[in-house]
């Protein structure tokens, strides 16, 4: 960790905040200080400039401000210098998008970060509604559930993997959900993200702190959402 506290980095939250997603920031430092794991919130904005931090969090936007954020976050850098550093990043809708190589914002192409090998267009409809998805094995998680809104289709190269293989709803394409590679995960789900999947928190705090198993909390309420979205999915 960059300090004796977890720093919880929210990025922009000025241009990407339109769908809820700063309550995976909260879910995050929750579930660390349950643990006894010291835990830093930052919120940082457009005209600042990104400190350093173990987790990076980016959320949904619309077009305007999803473009702005990447160029910004081009000229500054910094997500590219903690990607190298091997801090974490879990990014959400528009924020998944501009991870890639490029997207499409007010119908013009625009550039990316190149934090991970995929690209986005924009699809022939819209993309509203539940989403789960079975997770690629290597994570170890739970179904995916979430929450999707957004009208862009992504598209996985070889050097990223799918988070999930779509069951309800269109993720990238109808087929895969979201991508990962190291220590960058992205994703369409919001519900926030987290809320929705705590053992998907878990897996992003290990990475932040090196610790393999975390103390077990209790998941009672967490349980009853799971449960009662996958079961109105039919994946109960």
């Amino acid at each position: 960790m960059s300090s004796s506290a977890l720093q919880i980095v929210w990025v922009y939250p000025d241009l990407l905040s339109t769908y809820g997603d700063r309550g995976n920031m909260l879910i995050l430092a929750h579930r660390a200080r349950a643990r006894g794991i010291p835990a830093e919130t930052v919120e940082v904005f457009a005209n600042d400039s990104l400190p350093d931090g173990d987790i990076y969090l980016l959320g949904g936007g619309e077009d305007g401000p999803q473009a702005l954020a990447a160029q910004r976050l081009i000229a500054d850098g910094g997500l590219h210098r903690a990607v190298d550093r091997r801090a974490v990043v879990f990014a959400v809708c528009a924020g998944y998008q501009l991870l890639g190589s490029s997207f499409f914002a007010k119908g013009a192409k625009c550039e990316g970060l190149g934090l991970l090998d995929l690209y986005s267009d924009r699809g022939e409809t819209r993309a509203v509604g539940e989403l789960a998805g079975v997770v690629d094995p290597e994570l170890g998680l739970p179904t995916l559930t979430g929450f999707e809104n957004h009208g862009g289709r992504t598209h996985l190269g070889p050097g990223a993997k799918p988070l999930a293989q779509v069951k309800v709803g269109i993720g990238n394409d109808n087929q895969t959900e979201g991508a990962w590679l190291g220590t960058v995960l992205g994703t369409y789900c919001h519900g926030p993200a987290l809320s929705r999947n705590p053992a998907l928190a878990d897996l992003l705090l290990s990475w932040a702190t090196g610790e393999d198993r975390l103390p077990e909390l209790d998941e009672t309420w967490t349980s009853k959402l799971r449960t009662e979205r996958l079961t109105a999915n039919g994946l109960a």
